[in-house]
This record gives C-alpha cells, sequence and structure tokens, in this order.
C-alpha cells in the first residue's frame, strides 16, 4: 500500500500541475513564488535525502564523480533541448524533473520497504510540495512557445508514468542492489536537480517573481527540513 500511494501521488502531482498550467489561471507571480518554493524545497532534498545518506556507502571521490556525471548529463541535454526543442523554457522544467525523478525514484522504491507512515506522509508533502508548482510552470511554458496542449499533456502524463514505473521497478527490482550502487543512483540525482535549480527553476522563479523570489525560496527550506525531521531525516 505504500508503493501504490507513493506511486500514485507521483503520478497525481505531475499531471494535475500540467492541467492547472495548461487550463487554470496562473498569474506570473504566483507562478515563480511557487517554482521558487519548490526549488528552496529541493535545495534540503538534495543535501538531507541524496547526498549525505550517500556518505554512509561511498568515498568521498566517488561522490563526487556522481554527483558531477548527474549535472553534466543534464547540462548538456538541456543545451541541446534549447537548440532543437520549440518551448524549451517549460522544456527544461520537464527535463529537470525527468532527470532528478527517475534515479530518484528508483531508489525511492527500495527505501519504501519498511517505511513508517509518519515518513510516507513526509515523503507526499515533498513530492507534491516541489512537483506540482514545476509542472504548472512547465506546461504553461511550452504552452506559450507554441507546443499543443494535447501534445503537452501527453508528455507529462508520459513522465508521470515513467517516474510512476521507475519507483516500482526500484521497489521490486532493485532491493538486493548494493547500498553503494543506490548511493551512486542518488549521487547522480543530485547532481541533476542541482543543475537544474541553477539553470532552469531559479531564473524562471526570479523572473516572474524577482521581489517575491527569495522569500518563498526560504520558505520551501524551511517546510521540506520540517518534512524530513518528521520523517526522522
Amino acid at each position: 500500500m505504500t508503493l501504490i500511494l507513493v506511486v500514485a501521488i507521483v503520478s497525481v502531482a505531475l499531471v494535475a500541475g500540467a492541467i492547472w498550467g495548461l487550463y487554470l489561471p496562473l498569474p506570473r507571480p504566483l507562478e515563480g513564488f511557487l517554482i521558487a518554493l519548490a526549488g528552496g524545497a529541493l535545495i534540503v532534498s538534495v543535501m538531507e535525502e541524496l547526498i549525505r545518506p550517500a556518505l554512509e556507502s561511498l568515498s568521498f571521490p566517488l561522490l563526487t564523480l556522481s554527483v558531477a556525471a548527474g549535472a553534466l548529463l543534464f547540462t548538456a541535454a538541456d543545451r541541446q533541448l534549447e537548440k532543437s526543442t520549440e518551448g524549451s523554457e517549460g522544456g527544461g522544467l520537464l527535463l529537470a524533473i525527468t532527470f532528478d525523478g527517475v534515479p530518484e525514484n528508483l531508489a525511492l522504491g527500495v527505501a519504501l520497504i519498511g517505511t513508517s507512515g509518519l515518513e510516507v506522509a513526509a515523503l507526499a508533502g515533498s513530492i507534491l510540495l516541489s512537483n506540482l508548482p514545476e509542472a504548472a510552470g512547465g506546461a504553461k511554458g511550452m504552452a506559450e512557445g507554441g507546443m499543443s496542449r494535447r501534445r503537452i499533456l501527453m508528455l507529462w502524463v508520459g513522465t508521470a508514468a515513467l517516474l510512476a514505473g521507475a519507483a516500482i521497478v526500484g521497489n521490486l527490482a532493485l532491493a538486493g542492489v548494493s547500498d553503494a550502487w543506490l548511493a551512486a543512483i542518488r549521487c547522480f540525482a543530485a547532481g541533476a536537480v542541482t543543475a537544474s535549480l541553477a539553470t532552469e527553476v531559479f531564473p524562471k522563479a526570479f523572473r516572474e517573481d524577482h521581489f517575491g523570489t527569495g522569500l518563498a525560496i526560504t520558505l520551501g527550506l524551511i517546510v521540506a527540513l520540517g518534512l524530513s525531521q518528521l520523517s526522522g531525516g
């Protein structure tokens, strides 16, 4: 039931966010504030849920290489996307969620084995906090770039299915994988999301709501820290 609950939240948050961005009012200041809020939460998640636990299984040089690989691969893919894809700004947020989400959800599926109810609640809150506004902003940006609503929605539904599948695979197929490999997967995700924060998330948030961005990032950081304390992290 834990796995089903978290998989449903991952999927619903992304699809609901995309629908919000495409069909419901999303004023630019609110969009910027929410994206910055999600970015602030991700700062905490990167350190507390991905990098810091990896130190228990990986040497610092291997941890550094894994993080760098994620950042380099995301940056290269984002650059290529900007050159070749219409609506690249929103597409960059889609790419950021995918690069972060696939390896993170693989590891997440394993982490959910034996997870308590409070940890599920904290995890669900973190997923909603980060994925919902990013999906809304990403879908809106893609539409403003000229992409059809149908195509955008299908892309986000496909991404939601991909991340849900990654969590299921992680839970069913990676339970026997060594701690070192799982740590490397998490660190790769950390590098990807860190690069995405610098190149996609915070610049977009600042353009849309430059007065509230700092406050939103701080609020997101505090909320995510509170959720990590709830889960015992």
